[in-house]
């Protein structure tokens, strides 16, 4: 017998056959998401103007400068282009089967999937979010990706998922995990 149930407006969990699956989509809002996308072109444009104006400059300190402003400019092209695709095609993947958890955060259909014995799963607990704090605030806003919610130890190591979940369904998702694993 499956039992699906919607926790919140970007989460479900289905438990069917003594497996326990969770899927949580990202925040998507279109307005947004449109502002996100012109903000990558615009910087993606600004990219390609200054990397083919390189060749016309004579200065050699000038060339300097527009090396190191073309780093800052990839870097944060690359973080740019990962949130927009986690944003638009992403999701994270959570299944409990034959005593092992997995935890994949997918895009399209890709993303590696990290495997955990089930039985060495411990603190399982909701991460709080100190409404006062900068770090917080950040990670908690639409234009970043992160601020996860749920984590967990495993064999010595810190796991951690559901980005940006509010309390709820972060409180909900954890007390659904513990009650499946005790069983």
């Amino acid at each position: 017998m499956e039992i699906l149930t919607a926790i919140g407006k970007r989460t479900s969990l289905s438990v069917k056959d003594r497996v326990f699956s969770l899927v949580i989509i990202p925040t998507h809002q279109k307005k947004k998401t449109g502002l996100m996308f012109l903000w990558l072109f615009a910087w993606t444009i600004s990219g390609i103007i200054v990397i083919s104006s390189y060749p016309q400059i004579r200065d050699q300190n000038a060339k300097i400068m527009l090396v190191v402003w073309l780093g800052f400019w990839a870097y944060f092209e690359f973080k740019i282009i990962r949130v927009f695709m986690w944003k638009r095609f992403g999701k994270e993947k959570l299944w409990i089967k034959n005593g092992k958890l997995h935890y994949q955060q997918d895009i399209n259909g890709r993303g590696k999937v990290k495997e955990f014995d089930a039985n060495l799963i411990s603190e399982l607990r909701v991460i709080p979010v100190e409404k006062t704090s900068f770090a917080d605030s950040f990670n908690q806003s639409f234009w970043v990706k992160g601020g996860e919610r749920v984590e967990f130890s495993s064999q010595g190591k810190i796991i951690r998922l559901g980005m940006q979940l509010p309390d709820e369904d972060a409180t909900r998702i954890v007390a659904e995990m513990k009650k499946f694993l005790k069983k």
